[in-house]
């Protein structure tokens, strides 16, 4: 029999199969998160400086980069202290919470995507209403929006399973607190979960596809009426670094949280879980970094400005002093 004291703490198992390169483990993550992060905060950076970026377009990149900093540093300190000092207890409480902003953030995330699209359909379908349909209260709006609405959308599932009796074995198989391996956990009914759970899920991954579609689709016909070759890879260009990012997130998000009955594949479910919570905010600020001509432009001139500084107050430095 079960004992049926519930657990007040989890044991988070991280990567199990590989025990003695969790070293190596710690080096390839904490590189790629250090990495993350500064590139985020580069875009960030770039966007502010130059004013040609202040535009719709790159007051949504800015958030979407922000989103990603708070994203990956949900999951990967718990992470490191895992594989570096063998620390893999997490209290229930503290469980919750990580699991409930990460989803939180991923379902923003979708909503944020789907912003974006509707912001290249007008500037591309509307160029002369842009100005007025994408003003300055409109971005922010939509913006908060975003942020708000995917909190929101996994409120519920998340205080259903607060609510979960957790008395079998307290190991999470997985590398951070995620729905699947915790229901599998619970001794309590969890199939009312698994459906809300599943509803919730493709509620916003529908709502954000069809606003991202249907834009795409807009755009489509209306680039195809442009008489030339020249105009057509114009307009589109601004669309190619939105559209690999859309390609990379939704492709494992459907495929982690848009199937009903997501918790029996736990290994699989782990590689997939790196690729979109730890590769995928990576990969983002580079594919809109190189296929950005002024991205890469203000970039290059603030790396370079910098450099300027650095040489010439070194210089300064070994000036000997006058007599």
């Amino acid at each position: 029999m079960w004992n049926k004291t519930s657990h007040v703490e989890f044991i988070i198992m991280g990567f199990p199969e590989l025990p003695h390169h969790q070293l190596l483990l710690f080096v390839i993550f904490s590189t790629i998160y250090i990495l993350t992060l500064l590139e985020n905060v580069l875009l960030i950076v770039t966007i502010w400086l130059n004013r040609h970026l202040r535009t719709p377009m790159y007051f949504f990149l800015g958030n979407l980069s922000l989103l990603e900093m708070v994203y990956v540093s949900v999951t990967m300190p718990k992470l490191f202290s895992n594989l570096l000092f063998g620390e893999k207890t997490i209290t229930l409480g503290g469980c919750i919470t990580q699991m409930y902003v990460f989803l939180s953030l991923a379902s923003s995330e979708c909503f944020l995507l789907a912003t974006m699209a509707y912001d290249r359909y007008v500037a591309i379908c509307h160029p002369l209403h842009y100005t007025s349909l994408m003003n300055h209260t409109a971005c922010i709006v939509l913006s908060l929006a975003s942020w708000l609405g995917g909190f929101l959308a996994t409120f519920p599932s998340v205080v259903m399973i607060s609510k979960l009796q957790f008395c079998r074995k307290n190991t999470i198989g997985h590398f951070f607190c995620d729905i699947s391996p915790l229901l599998k956990l619970s001794c309590t009914d969890t199939a009312s979960i698994e459906v809300l759970d599943f509803v919730a899920s493709l509620a916003v991954l529908i709502s954000s596809l069809f606003v991202t579609g249907t834009s795409y689709g807009f755009i489509l016909c209306t680039v195809a009426r442009i008489p030339s070759t020249k105009g057509k890879h114009k307009a589109f260009s601004t669309c190619v670094s939105h559209l690999a990012v859309v390609s990379m997130f939704y492709a494992t998000t459907i495929f982690m949280y848009g199937r009903p009955k997501a918790i029996g594949t736990f290994d699989l479910n782990k590689l997939v879980a790196i690729q979109y919570a730890v590769v995928a905010p990576f990969l983002n600020p580079i594919i809109y970094s190189l296929r950005n001509r002024e991205v890469r432009e203000t970039l290059h001139r603030a790396l370079h400005s910098s450099a300027s500084f650095l040489v010439c107050f070194r210089t300064q430095r070994l000036k000997p002093w006058p007599n």
